[in-house]
């Protein structure tokens, strides 16, 4: 083969070099370990002190494409030397994918007149995909779909309840389905923070999960609460300086325990249901304390940046919440020293009293006895036996 040939005035010279497309998108990863080395690929000394890939994140089509090339490049260079590793990459995380929640209309054959989902039975019609962006929670804007499509300017509905409900089923997201959402869209309306804690939300990373735009509204109200921790409803901040209680300790140190250790574990689902049962608890707590809240404002970082740096500077703050050190659990804010049994009278649950996780029996049940409640149900009788199963339940037979 002539290896330099001259283009005719029709050809195009042929590219016969295929080491940028195969090697050099194989292995690139290796030229940021030292990209500004002129004389070699990367350095013995770069390469020693960064080896390879901590993590690999990437869609299930990289296994038969990009990572076999990879290891492929990694291999060759180990034998030639030039890396200290024999695998590119230590950890590998293929992420599911977001699938769509498609929305139907239908029509009745031979017209333009669409009947809502649950009457759809009682006619001959066609089931026709709709843009998901003129649907809130499964009810269509009629004067949208209208305007959407000339051949559907004339469109007459059949209602129920006055409102015209779609049919839905789970998809690839898809142009051809309408059923693809504009993150530009969900953050004017929502926010960036609520769109990424609710993908987090959604399910765990390698699992395919079906987006549901209604189901973001729990995470953005989440989100309020949150923040009505820090401000008040008029707009105030109500952050003080006291001590906290136990109680609040406890909370915030399951929390950092809980979110660090689902972060290690790519557990983002579950982080982000820690994060909600905390600020319930601390409402409940009726928590605004500065050494429960500025900590927690670094744990949410990485979740919720924006509000994150946002109540981080109103702390008073004049560096970036991520310059802050991260928080770590203290385990003896975790040791429980009470527990809440619940009192059953004949079986049957009337209220619940917390004790001393150390209290002896006898001292169990002559607080029982000695409890108001637990005299309404024992109606001046002495009780015929206290069955107490340590750190479960407490039942008095009467």
């Amino acid at each position: 083969m002539n290896k330099n040939p001259k283009p005719s005035p029709r050809q195009y010279p042929l590219e016969l070099c295929t080491m940028p497309g195969f090697a050099g998108s194989s292995a690139y990863y290796l030229r940021y370990e030292d990209p500004h080395n002129d004389h070699a690929l990367v350095s013995p000394e770069a390469n020693a002190y960064w080896r390879n890939v901590d993590l690999y994140v990437g869609g299930t089509e990289h296994a038969t494409g990009h990572l076999i090339y990879s290891r492929f490049w990694n291999k060759f260079l180990y034998d030639l030397g030039v890396v200290k590793d024999d695998e590119p990459f230590r950890k590998l995380i293929n992420q599911g994918m977001i699938q769509g929640r498609s929305n139907f209309v239908y029509r009745i054959k031979g017209s333009n007149t669409f009947v809502s989902h649950n009457l759809k039975d009682r006619y001959d019609t066609t089931e026709i995909h709709v843009d998901v962006n003129m649907v809130q929670n499964d009810i269509l804007d009629t004067e949208a779909f209208k305007a959407w499509n000339p051949d559907y300017a004339t469109a007459e509905f059949i209602l129920e309840d006055g409102k015209y409900v779609c049919g839905w089923a789970v998809e690839k997201m898809s142009k051809s389905m309408y059923n693809v959402v504009n993150p530009d869209t969900v953050v004017e309306q929502y926010g960036a923070d609520t769109l990424r804690m609710y993908e987090m939300f959604l399910g765990p990373v390698e699992q395919s999960k079906p987006w549901d735009t209604a189901g973001i509204e729990g995470v953005h109200r989440f989100l309020r609460r949150l923040w009505n921790l820090f401000v008040s409803r008029e707009g105030e901040w109500q952050v003080t300086d006291r001590t906290p209680t136990p109680q609040e300790l406890k909370t915030l140190h399951k929390t950092i325990k809980k979110v660090t250790a689902d972060i290690e574990n790519f557990s983002f689902n579950t982080a982000v249901s820690a994060f909600m049962i905390c600020t319930s608890e601390l409402q409940e707590q009726k928590c605004s304390k500065r050494a429960i809240l500025e900590p927690l404002t670094v744990l949410l970082a990485p979740f919720a940046p924006h509000i994150a740096e946002e109540l981080w500077e109103a702390f008073g703050h004049t560096e970036s919440v991520t310059t802050a050190p991260y928080p770590v659990a203290n385990e003896q804010y975790l040791v429980e020293n009470t527990f809440t049994y619940p009192v059953s009278f004949n079986g049957k649950t009337r209220f619940m009293l917390e004790l001393p996780i150390d209290m002896d029996a006898k001292t169990i049940e002559q607080t029982v006895i000695a409890h108001e409640t637990a005299r309404k149900w024992m109606e001046g009788k002495p009780p015929k036996r206290i069955i107490i199963v340590p750190k479960k339940i407490i039942n008095v037979v009467v």
